[in-house]
């Protein structure tokens, strides 16, 4: 019994009680004649009301009722002193989550993890070397840090190293590299050589500088076909020449693409659940775990804190129907624009036809774009 809550010694406690009887005004009076303070009092039904009082008058209360062969029953509890009581009962649990969010923090303030990007001639491990020559390994101190005093050793030690950033995330040092380009070498090449189409098309002008013409206006080439061959002279008097010169063609690209004229679309409703957790080598403990009981939500994560967020947002879905026509002429401007992104300045754009036809919910449209450039190249 030692160590249980002695109830008379608390006085700073206070009990909503439910008192039934069938001579309640006698015993509201009995109360007020002992001296027993009762305070907001509500009648439920005929026999049966609620009152506030200390806690202290408990067992005055419930030997009344026992005298007068009522029921009683606390329906609500405020105070320390209840705080006190579940403190009590679970003074182990509670120990143990401040050791544990005192553990995780002081683990927070060190790096443990290193990762590192970089491009194709310069491998992490090389990177990492650096790192721990300049004292800088998993297990650091995050005040000892300086990320451009950092930047700048890397530089300095690796002259393959053109640009470096270093940046602290969460527990992580994040470095990535860029390298040292060389300038390419200029090689002037003035053996004989043919020069060949690089795509298909049909010819329309021929401008050589060196080198004989195989090919005349209106024809068809194929791609590798010799166009330009690599002497000059009379017949009987010929001699070798590196060919050069342009050899302008016409050029058909074509793209066909399906496209719904029905789609669905997802909105977010507002209505959302967020929970909370900390991410210990990789494995997740939750400070806030609701339920999703969403059908269908869109899921966003907040990781750049120590305490990271998952967010899960209602989404309704709703059937949307779009216009032919409006189908036609943006599908049409998309295949144009991917045709044309790897076009170069000397590609002249000289006719577009699109086409299009409408089989069910499906939109069927073809662009062909005709152009005119140069398809003269060294044969290799």
């Amino acid at each position: 019994m030692g160590n249980k809550f002695n109830f008379k010694e608390y006085k700073n406690g206070t009990i909503t009680v439910q008192l039934q009887s069938k001579e309640i005004e006698r015993i509201i009076n009995v109360m007020w004649s002992h001296g027993i303070v009762i305070k907001n009092i509500k009648r439920n039904s005929i026999n049966v009301i609620t009152f506030d009082t200390s806690f202290n008058n408990y067992y005055k209360v419930k030997e009344l009722a026992t005298r007068t062969k009522s029921k009683i029953k606390i329906i609500n509890r405020r105070g320390m002193i209840f705080l006190k009581m579940k403190l009590k009962n679970r003074i182990a649990m509670v120990l143990g989550i401040f050791i544990f969010i005192g553990i995780i923090s002081y683990l927070s303030n060190y790096i443990w993890g290193i990762d590192i990007t970089t491009e194709k001639n310069i491998a992490p491990y090389e990177i990492r070397d650096e790192l721990k020559n300049i004292g800088i390994a998993p297990g650091i101190n995050k005040k000892n840090i300086n990320v451009y005093d950092i930047e700048e050793k890397l530089k300095t030690n690796n002259e393959n190293i053109m640009w470096v950033r270093v940046r602290i995330q969460g527990s992580k040092l994040k470095v990535t590299a860029t390298e040292r380009q060389s300038p390419p070498e200029v090689i002037n090449d003035d053996s004989p050589c043919n020069l060949v189409a690089k795509k298909d098309g049909q010819i329309v002008r021929i401008y050589t500088k060196a080198g004989t013409a195989v090919v005349k206006q209106g024809d068809i080439v194929r791609k590798g076909q010799l166009i330009v061959k690599g002497e000059q002279g009379n017949e009987g008097s010929t001699y070798q020449v590196h060919a050069s010169g342009s050899v302008i063609a016409k050029i058909y690209y074509e793209e066909t693409r399906e496209v719904p004229l029905s789609r669905t679309e997802k909105n977010r409703t507002g209505n959302k659940i967020v929970n909370y957790y900390i991410s210990i080598f990789g494995k997740k403990f939750y400070l806030k775990n609701s339920l999703n009981k969403f059908a269908k939500y869109d899921k966003i994560e907040e990781n750049d804190n120590f305490i990271k967020k998952e967010i899960y947002c209602e989404v309704k879905e709703k059937n949307i129907k779009t216009d032919p026509k409006v189908a036609v002429n943006q599908t049409a401007d998309a295949i144009y624009q991917n045709l044309v992104i790897n076009f170069n300045k000397s590609v002249n754009i000289i006719d577009k036809v699109v086409e299009s036809s409408v089989q069910g919910n499906m939109c069927k449209v073809r662009v062909l774009v005709t152009t005119e450039e140069d398809i003269a190249e060294t044969a290799k």
